[in-house]
């Protein structure tokens, strides 16, 4: 079996295309933490109200431009009806004139068979020269002709009783079947009504419900935000007067000396060194002037190295200007040369080239010189 390509809609791909990214951007939209809130979001509930009562106004729109475009074409089918009645009216009696005129049963050729012997015009063509083909009256067709004729005169006026009554009964059904579909249309279109008031009806219920419910929303959202509220004050001042009422501010001197136990000296937090003996705070103060002493030394050592460094990159700086001094010089010397060994070689292709010059002018050549000359041969 052959594999087809079947021809794919643009319009299917640029559907569901569209489709993928309404969807993309959903789930962008959902899974991301800076744009996700916990409660509700009043913005967007407010931005989808808009929108339904936009979506609500263009279908609104809508349906009365259909309603007046319906109007327009029943208007325009109506006007054609009664159009084609009136031309119809009016060419039926242009065609009965014409038929009477122009088409009449007694300038036939069978008029004698039709209207009978009184009616008829004699066939002027004589018996010898008609045919087969030319005969009018057959043997035997002539007998009990007129009661044929009042048969077939009474058989077409019960045909023709029939086809009124039938066209009459056809009428009568057309229109009663017109007339229940007329109510039928209206009582579905009184349906329809009905069902769009119930639906309008719910989802006004919707709606109300939705609003309360987002009311209801709103107003624990902002009860929990006044009790969190509440609850960081009372925790500020809490916390603020547990502060106050410390030791650390009260100055409690008990506080600065505590007992470990287990044969340890006793010990004094350094954060609360108010309320301290004499004695420890002059230990604390010595200990303190020999961790300075100790810093200045360290800091002296730091300045002596880092003299010293400087001393050791100073050298090596001029060391390297010194060096670099020297290979300019070398270089320099070394161009100067380059230079009159040029001059040199400058002088003697000068003198070289006005030694030939003058010997090309002292000496006349010869007829063969100059053939030699314009050949290119020795």
């Amino acid at each position: 079996m052959y594999k087809v390509d079947l021809p794919v809609d643009q319009s299917t791909e640029k559907a569901a295309e569209r489709r993928r990214l309404a969807e993309e951007a959903r789930k962008a939209r959902i899974f991301n933490t800076r744009l996700r809130v916990m409660g509700l979001d009043l913005d967007a509930l407010n931005q989808q109200v808009e929108e339904k009562k936009h979506q609500k106004n263009m279908e609104m729109q809508r349906n009365k431009a259909f309603d007046k475009l319906r109007n327009y074409h029943d208007s325009i089918l109506l006007q054609q009806d009664t159009d084609e009645r009136e031309r119809r009216a009016a060419l039926h009696p242009d065609l009965t004139q014409y038929w009477a005129t122009h088409q009449r049963v007694e300038d036939s050729r069978d008029a004698d068979l039709k209207c009978g012997l009184k009616g008829a015009v004699s066939i002027t063509v004589p018996k010898g020269e008609l045919g087969p083909a030319s005969m009018q009256i057959f043997q035997g067709e002539g007998i009990g002709e007129e009661q044929m004729r009042r048969e077939q005169m009474k058989k077409t006026e019960r045909d023709l009783r029939e086809q009124r009554e039938e066209n009459e009964r056809r009428h009568m059904e057309n229109k009663h079947r017109e007339t229940l579909l007329s109510r039928e249309l209206m009582h579905q279109g009184l349906r329809g009504m009905e069902q769009a008031a119930l639906e309008e009806e719910c989802k006004k219920a919707a709606r109300i419900a939705l609003d309360s419910y987002n009311r209801a929303l709103a107003a624990e959202r902002a009860e929990k935000l006044e009790e969190q509220h509440r609850r960081e004050e009372r925790e500020n001042l809490a916390e603020t007067w547990h502060t106050l009422t410390s030791d650390m501010m009260t100055e409690c001197p008990e506080t600065a000396d505590r007992a470990v136990g287990g044969g340890r000296p006793r010990q004094v937090p350094t954060d609360r060194w108010k309320g301290m003996s004499h004695e420890q705070l002059s230990a604390i103060h010595a200990e303190q002037e020999a961790q300075r002493l100790e810093k200045q030394k360290q800091r002296d050592a730091e300045k002596t190295r880092d003299a010293a460094w400087d001393l050791q990159l100073l050298k090596l700086c001029k060391e390297a200007e010194d060096e670099e001094k020297r290979a300019a010089e070398l270089r320099r010397e070394r161009r100067i040369q380059v230079d009159q060994h040029n001059m040199q070689l400058a002088r003697e292709q000068q003198a070289h080239l006005e030694y030939l010059n003058k010997k090309l002018y002292t000496n006349k050549p010869t007829k063969d010189y100059f053939y030699q000359f314009n050949t290119g041969s020795r």
